[in-house]
């Protein structure tokens, strides 16, 4: 009887402890137990979504535990972002975040703090971006762009992967710039845009540099790159600033968790995710699709989507209402 009371009261002692402690502390220290969902802003299939794929992959192994990328395209890419609003900050639901977000506070209704409504897990790498056309369309440089443009003010239309991504609001600070009467046209996602200019619908399109292999393969030419230097793939093809136009353009993109997210996971999926940005198939990924390396920690990355918001706010005042 003695024995069972001792055991009782030294049960109790330990609920005690327990219940003094966060509760947080456990589950962090078993995390992960189960399979993590990705999400990921741009369609299936497109180099967004095949490069986060081979990401996801490297970082299960790490973590023992499968990672499911779930692909939620469209709204300038907020979605995914969005859906971390209302989710549990336990780390099992996290999302790749577009730098178009940034943007939204000053183009939409958005209910939310992009910078603070967010923790910011790691950023992993970042677009190039080019214009390119349908060998089809008897473009052949940006010069050959610009003079159709001039003689058929109105009808030139220029194809990007989203409203308010960076390939449409670059775009079109472009054509101000010159003065060019353009049409701009939506799409969801990279592999949407090449089917459509392949098509014939639109006539140039603002893509990332994951459009190199269409180019390799003679079915788009490349009119301009929107880096400070030439692409190694793309020796032949000027920068804006070789072209008189001074803009310069590259869109970072990292992996965001719900708002309040415990250090301790955070960290976790940090150093798992930059455990799988080193291994040799996600580096051969990006190199295939001419996709930039910028790792920034939890830290560096909130910083950089603090100060791109700011500089998102003062691009958006250089472009007029109609151009967009």
């Amino acid at each position: 009887m003695r024995r069972r009371t001792c055991l009782q009261a030294g049960l109790a002692a330990m609920a005690g402890t327990l219940a003094g402690m966060p509760a947080l502390a456990w589950a962090d220290d078993s995390f992960p137990r189960r399979a993590i969902k990705l999400v990921v802003a741009f369609p299936a299939g497109g180099p967004t979504d095949i490069t986060m794929r081979q990401l996801a992959e490297n970082a299960s192994k790490i973590l023992g535990q499968p990672i499911i990328v779930e692909n939620r395209p469209g709204a300038s890419g907020s979605l995914p972002a969005s859906q971390l609003q209302s989710t549990p900050a336990d780390g099992y639901t996290i999302a790749q975040l577009p730098m178009s977000v940034m943007r939204l506070p000053f183009t939409t209704g958005l209910k939310w703090n992009p910078v603070e409504d967010l923790s910011y897990i790691l950023n992993v790498t970042g677009y190039a971006f080019c214009m390119v056309a349908s060998t089809q369309s008897g473009l052949k440089s940006w010069d050959d762009v610009v003079a159709w443009a001039k003689a058929n003010p109105g009808k030139l239309t220029i194809g990007n992967t989203g409203t308010y991504t960076s390939p449409h609001v670059t775009s079109a600070i472009i054509a101000q710039q010159l003065g060019l009467d353009v049409v701009h046209v939506p799409y969801k996602g990279s592999a949407e845009l090449m089917r459509a200019t392949m098509a014939g619908e639109v006539m140039v399109a603002a893509d990332t540099s994951a459009v190199i292999p269409y180019v390799d393969e003679g079915r788009m030419v490349a009119l301009n790159v929107w880096t400070e230097k030439r692409l190694p793939t793309l020796p032949n093809t000027p920068t804006l600033m070789e072209l008189g136009l001074p803009t310069t353009q590259y869109s970072p993109f990292g992996l965001v968790g719900p708002k309040g997210m415990s250090a301790s996971v955070q960290a976790k999926l940090h150093d798992a995710f930059k455990q799988a940005m080193e291994m040799e198939s996600y580096q051969t990924m990006l190199k295939r699709f001419e996709m930039l390396p910028i790792y920034m920690n939890s830290a560096d990355y909130k910083a950089f989507a603090s100060e791109s918001t700011a500089l998102e706010r003062e691009a958006l005042k250089q472009l007029n209402a109609s151009s967009v």
